[in-house]
């Protein structure tokens, strides 16, 4: 199930989220070498959040098998920076073009009444808060963390405030079966809040790595919570405006 987009019109582009699917892009282009091996696994070293060497959990010397004869070798000092420099690394096509699909159909809109400068700030802050939330989850971790999906949840949990019936259309997929659905958001967003929350709760007391459920929750919860926090009330009224000029423009034709 895939959110394609959306039925909410915005007052002015999203400069802000365009920056961000651009630096996700380049950073997975530049940085990661589009997933070649070598420059994959030298950007987990590097950039990635792991728990254990952040906190100094680890024993120092630990080493961490990535595959295909790489490894990192952790000091139990790892740089407060790659809370924010694992936001922008991901784990291959599928992981960055799933983020950037759903950054691109709710952040224009959540962008739109909080301002460009605010919604990096928002952005940010929704990001470190997913990183805690899965840090909580297992505080000795030595397994990287990357993605711009904690953030992103940060997004969709201020969508799910801000516009809960506005229309999402959804590519659903079920093995040779293809087909799109119109729904409320608050629905898709609520759905897939409960699949994390659910999946979440079942890797409590695991260790290994997957999907970090917990930065999806983190994220979420941190948009329900700020979302108020930076919206700007004068742009809430000009979407307002917008909103009832169409619909009396429909009326009339």
């Amino acid at each position: 199930m895939f959110p394609i987009r959306d039925e909410n019109p915005t007052l002015r582009p999203p400069i802000a989220t365009y920056v961000l699917i651009g630096m996700n892009i380049l950073v997975w282009a530049v940085v990661q070498g589009f997933g070649t091996t070598e420059a994959m696994a030298q950007s987990l070293c590097h950039y990635a959040l792991i728990p254990g060497d952040l906190l100094g959990s680890v024993v120092g010397g630990t080493q961490i098998n990535l595959g295909g004869g790489w490894a990192c070798r952790l000091d139990g000092d790892g740089a407060l920076s790659t809370l924010v420099s694992s936001m922008f690394l991901h784990g291959g096509w599928l992981h960055i073009g799933g983020n950037m699909l759903f950054l691109w159909v709710f952040g224009d809109n959540v962008e739109d009444v909080m301002g460009p400068g605010r919604f990096l700030v928002f952005y940010l802050l929704c990001g470190l808060a997913a990183a805690a939330a899965q840090i909580a989850q297992d505080t000795s971790s030595t397994v990287p963390m990357v993605g711009a999906s904690g953030a992103i949840g940060g997004v969709m949990g201020a969508y799910a405030i801000l516009f809960p019936r506005a229309r999402v259309h959804l590519l659903i997929i079920l093995f040779v079966y293809v087909t799109t659905v119109s729904v409320p958001a608050i629905l898709m967003l609520g759905y897939w809040f409960a699949l994390q929350l659910l999946s979440g709760v079942g890797t409590l007391g695991q260790s290994g790595g997957g999907v970090a459920f917990w930065a999806h929750i983190g994220g979420f919860v941190a948009g329900l919570a700020l979302v108020m926090l930076f919206r700007r009330p004068d742009l809430m009224q000009a979407r307002a405006r917008l909103t009832d000029t169409r619909s009396a423009r429909h009326r009339w034709f």
